[in-house]
């Protein structure tokens, strides 16, 4: 990072709510404590959270192909089990939260809120009455898949593979934008394809969000968003992450850096504005094993750890973009489209 910038960047983070809205947190969690660790929020999350003042963390529940479909239920509740074990073991540090006022006193008193969210509705199998019982743990944000085909919908594969006939939502995803919204969940569409994307838009009436994704028009993948559905999520008032995986930013470059990442914030503001921008880092270099559920992909984090977020706030300030348009692209978007939904 440009040491010009040291200063500005540091006064930044401490004026902003800063959110990544999608972290694999409580897979990691279950991973590592089903092994024997403990604290694992502490040790090996907190420091780097905390070196680049980072306020919200969404937390993914991720279930691994592996576990579908029979134990699928059980892993989420496990998920959730592994973070209350964890909030007990590092007491007054982190707290999963429900609404934004909570997030905001969690903030006022120095510590980390989480907000739970599902990647993908596979533990509900086809039991839409479970998406409350979710509800009621805790859990407010609902994506319907993972980069797989469910009971909801078709997900979005990372590169081109052998598939059937795609879909868009099916009876039970229709049931499910709009029992969450009802509940007060919002709807990620991050791992949709084009068709389940398309449905989406036309059922829900709330702000949508895309909680790590970034352009298609500049890196090919079909986990990217056209301009199209940038601007569609714009529509709704929703908001975009910028997800930091190498193979998201540029297609088949070797050297793909924060420049190159920070050119999908600047993409998605000359078409559908700076309001629409967010972070959604979804870091994987530590996860080993889902890494070997894309084995056919050479991919790496372009933010090594949360502490690095001062290169992606350094170069927005190189490029021009004033404090205010830093501010909410670093949480303030997210935290408006949270509020809308959360605390009505």
């Amino acid at each position: 990072m440009n040491k010009k910038y040291l200063e500005q960047v540091a006064d930044l983070h401490r004026r902003a709510f800063t959110v990544d809205a999608h972290c694999d947190l409580t897979y990691d969690v279950d991973l590592r404590r089903s092994r024997g660790e403990t604290q694992v929020v502490e040790k090996r999350y907190l420091p780097n959270f905390s070196a680049a003042d980072f306020n919200l963390i969404v937390s993914a529940i991720f279930i691994n192909d592996i576990f579908l479909p029979e134990m699928g239920l059980r892993k989420a509740l496990d998920q959730i089990s592994y973070l209350h074990e964890e909030m007990a073991e590092s007491p007054d540090q982190f707290q999963i939260c429900r609404t934004v006022a909570e997030a905001q006193t969690v903030k006022a008193a120095g510590n980390l809120a989480i907000f739970l969210s599902l990647e993908g509705a596979d533990p509900l199998q086809n039991d839409l009455g479970l998406l409350r019982i979710f509800y009621e743990l805790g859990v407010r944000g609902l994506g319907l898949v993972w980069s797989r085909r469910n009971y909801a919908a078709d997900g979005a594969f990372f590169n081109d593979r052998r598939e059937g006939r795609k879909g868009g939502l099916t009876p039970f995803g229709i049931e499910l934008v709009e029992k969450a919204e009802e509940l007060g969940m919002f709807i990620d569409v991050s791992h949709l394809n084009d068709e389940g994307f398309s449905d989406v838009v036309d059922v829900a009436t709330k702000p949508i969000i895309a909680s790590h994704s970034n352009c298609r028009s500049l890196a090919g993948s079909m986990r990217n968003l056209t301009d199209s559905q940038i601007t569609a999520i714009a529509r709704t008032n929703g908001v975009i992450g910028m997800n930091a995986l190498n193979v998201f930013i540029r297609d088949n470059e070797p050297d793909v850096t924060v420049a190159h990442f920070v050119d999908h914030v600047d993409h998605i503001v000359d078409i559908a504005g700076i309001d629409h921008v967010g972070i959604g880092f979804d870091l994987c270099d530590r996860h080993a094993d889902f890494l070997q559920m894309v084995p056919d992909l050479e991919t790496h984090d372009i933010i090594d750890t949360h502490a690095n977020l001062g290169e992606f706030t350094c170069e927005m300030i190189i490029r021009g973009y004033s404090d205010d348009d830093i501010l909410a692209v670093l949480g303030g978007n997210f935290m408006r489209v949270f509020t809308d939904i959360l605390d009505e």
